[in-house]
């Protein structure tokens, strides 16, 4: 396909017009717990596959990298914390890449975009040429980070959604999370699944759901975020398709309820 072509997409209108989907790397490990397992992958990328092919929607994804290196098991074995960072941020482009290929497999056209040069494999982040992507229907994976030490994918996440503006975040969970809990409900019995909580709540109570500067730009811009179970066969067309799935977060008082 030439870099002029449409490519078609579904008609289906969707709950938003253009989301940022953001996957840990973690998910991409599987079962194994650690590099990339090709059938959780390609079981990914059909949901979004899936997912584009039935609604009128453009699709942005951020991916970690924690599968394969994380900067601060660097940082804490004394590795110089900046230089661990951009170890991270290599994982990253090897989840994107993977990626890349298998939504190209499954018929998708995709572009990879890395905010750490590397020209052989991967385009430079631009925020219009990323956006003139997703106008023609092709799936866009940022990787890389922020280009920056210090800075969590969370955070890219938020920012690449800002600034392509996106209508929501839709943050993956894996492990069998369906949304935020009042605690970590793998340890605890009494844990309980919130609907909906504002971004005052996340940071106030502590609650883990991403970094407080990246909770902090998606409230500043007013962007919603869903937290959901990514490995739930179905969950993103469903999540599109209006159902309430996961758990919404926004600027809304828990009284006058989420839109």
């Amino acid at each position: 396909m030439s870099d002029g072509d449409d490519t078609s997409r579904g008609t289906h209108p969707a709950r938003w017009g253009r989301v940022l989907l953001k996957l840990s790397g973690e998910a991409f490990a599987g079962p194994q717990e650690y590099g990339i397992d090709g059938p959780t992958v390609r079981a990914i990328a059909e949901d979004i596959v899936d997912t584009v092919n039935h609604f009128d929607v453009d699709i942005a994804v951020v991916v970690g990298g924690g599968n394969i290196w994380r900067g601060i098991q660097g940082s804490e074995s004394g590795m110089d914390p900046a230089q661990a960072d951009y170890m991270g941020m290599l994982a990253t482009v090897m989840n994107g890449l993977a990626l890349q290929d298998t939504l190209e497999d499954l018929g998708h056209p995709t572009r990879v975009q890395s905010a750490i040069h590397m020209a052989q494999i991967a385009e430079p982040y631009i925020r219009r040429k990323a956006t003139r992507h997703l106008e023609k229907g092709r799936i866009v994976i940022f990787a890389g980070g922020t280009g920056n030490p210090f800075f969590t994918t969370d955070t890219a996440a938020s920012l690449r959604a800002v600034e392509i503006e996106a209508e929501a975040v839709l943050k993956g969970t894996h492990g069998g999370t369906d949304g935020i809990y009042t605690a970590d409900p793998r340890v605890d019995p009494n844990a309980t699944r919130l609907d909906h909580v504002t971004y005052l709540d996340v940071l106030n109570r502590g609650l883990q759901v991403m970094d407080a500067t990246a909770i902090t730009l998606c409230m500043d811009n007013d962007l919603p975020i869903v937290v959901f179970d990514l490995m739930g066969e179905g969950n993103l067309r469903s999540l599109l398709g209006g159902e309430a799935i996961g758990t919404l977060v926004n600027g809304e008082s828990a009284e006058k309820g989420p839109s």
